[in-house]
């Protein structure tokens, strides 16, 4: 029976507070006051359009702002407002509109737009084999799709193929994509919550997050949540994949030996293991890969976001190359499966990375982002943590030291700062600030983010 005394839509705090996960939810009453106090008639005009036709939903539509252009780092809205870029969806590893790609992509659409299905192309072929020799291990065999949730549903497939079994084991919080089967194996209530039977078999466990850890860690990671892998691995006896995100992307960095334990628990229990890299694959870590952090090799690898230049959707699953078992079988069979101009375009990424040294700049750049970070912490009392694995970088903001609760409210208000000032990025779990540049950051843009999110601290505190 409908709860006929709440309007639609409406949610206690308890649920809000449950809802926060990916991003910032966009019903807060410190967007409103912000959009009231920094934007012009005419973007209000074009919201105002934008939230008619479009359906609403959490984290997207009604939206925050009207941009008009972007390049580089940074976005620029109608009103010529520029913000340095530290949120960009995980899709701008080369900046925005790099000029490699986007010239890829103009001679590739004079020669072949697209590829109908029976067919193949040169800029699909050339981009297979790019991923295979760049791929760690035995990763030998490639599936384009057009979105990171549709290579996520086809290594769910796989999975069940391989191994005539259908139950998952994944992690609570933790986003693979937006569609059914995605949501069933992720973890977040802003997805789950109210939908349905999901996937049956959808076991989940707590991630690797020592600031809210289960096991009592505090802020050292003991394995624990590994070693609870292991146990359900062993104690169910049937699950067919452990499918995660090697690093989450609030973030929540594992230590070394997390993969090493949950790698060799799958061997044992039959179990296939699939990485889910779609934000940070190509470099956002400071390897092409994250999982070469670890030294661990999955049996099936998914990668997206950046993969497309920041311009075209395009994501990839990787697999073992005796995965390759379902000639029979219908795995993808998407539309733009090869597009060979998002193809151009992945094969132009992958050029830019290589040759303007992007791995070295992440890896230097966010060290140097940490130690500055680090210095922030003992100036501001509300940072609880921060951490960081090359430019996937986060702040976590809390109440108090000692009860280290979610400061959700003043992250908010530090968000806004920010964004008033000219940076733009993204609140995880509503207390976590998530810093994720494009990999061609220059140190100056650095200080220049660093400089205005440590004044936005003291204003807030203040």
């Amino acid at each position: 029976m409908k709860d006929t005394q709440r309007p639609p839509g409406h949610l206690s705090q308890d649920s809000l507070d449950r809802f926060r996960s990916e991003g910032e939810l966009n019903i807060s009453q410190r967007r409103k006051t912000w959009q009231e106090q920094h934007l012009d008639h005419e973007t209000r005009e074009w919201l105002a359009k934008d939230a008619k036709y479009f359906l609403h939903q959490s984290l997207s539509t009604p939206c925050i702002d009207v941009l008009e252009s972007c390049k580089g780092s940074f976005l620029e809205d109608l009103q010529g407002n520029r913000f340095l870029d530290f949120h960009g969806n995980n899709v701008h590893q080369v900046g925005f509109g790099h000029e490699h790609v986007i010239a890829a992509i103009r001679a590739q659409m004079g020669i072949l737009s697209f590829c109908p299905r029976r067919y193949t192309n040169k800029p699909a072929i050339q981009l297979a084999q790019k991923l295979v020799a760049l791929a760690p291990g035995n990763l030998n065999k490639v599936l384009l799709a057009p979105g990171g949730t549709n290579a996520i549903g086809m290594a769910l497939k796989l999975a069940r193929m391989a191994t005539g079994r259908f139950k998952t084991l994944s992690m609570w919080d933790a986003f693979h994509g937006a569609s059914l089967d995605a949501i069933s194996v992720g973890g977040e209530a802003i997805f789950r919550q109210g939908v349905g039977p999901l996937l049956p078999g959808s076991e989940h466990v707590p991630p690797a997050d020592p600031q809210h850890c289960p096991w009592g860690c505090a802020t050292t990671c003991n394995l624990k949540c590994a070693e609870y892998v292991e146990y359900v691995l062993e104690k169910e006896g049937d699950i067919g994949a452990v499918v995660a995100e090697t690093v989450r992307s609030t973030p929540f960095i594992p230590p070394k030996g997390y993969w090493k334990i949950i790698r060799e628990a799958c061997d044992r229990n039959g179990a296939l293991l699939i990485l889910d890299e779609i934000p940070h694959c190509l470099g956002r870590t400071g390897k092409m890969f994250t999982c070469e952090h670890y030294d661990v090799v999955p049996d099936m690898l998914v990668i997206g976001k950046g993969l497309g230049g920041g311009i075209f959707p395009l994501a990839a699953l990787i697999a073992r190359e005796d995965l390759d078992i379902a000639p029979q079988r219908a795995l993808g069979h998407y539309t733009h499966e090869k597009n060979p101009v998002a193809c151009a375009a992945a094969l132009a990424t992958i050029e830019v990375i290589e040759q303007e040294g992007l791995l070295n700049n992440a890896r230097e750049l966010g060290g140097y982002a940490l130690e500055k970070m680090q210095a922030m912490k003992h100036k501001h009392a509300m940072i609880g943590d921060v951490r960081g694995l090359g430019l996937l970088m986060g702040m976590e903001l809390v109440n108090s030291q000692d009860t280290r609760g979610r400061a959700i409210d003043l992250a908010e208000d530090v968000m806004y700062r920010c964004l008033a000032k000219g940076l733009s990025f993204k609140l995880s779990m509503g207390n976590i600030l998530t810093l994720t540049p494009p990999l061609s950051l220059t140190q100056d843009e650095m200080d220049q983010a660093l400089g205005t999110l440590d004044i936005c601290l003291s204003e807030a505190n203040a």
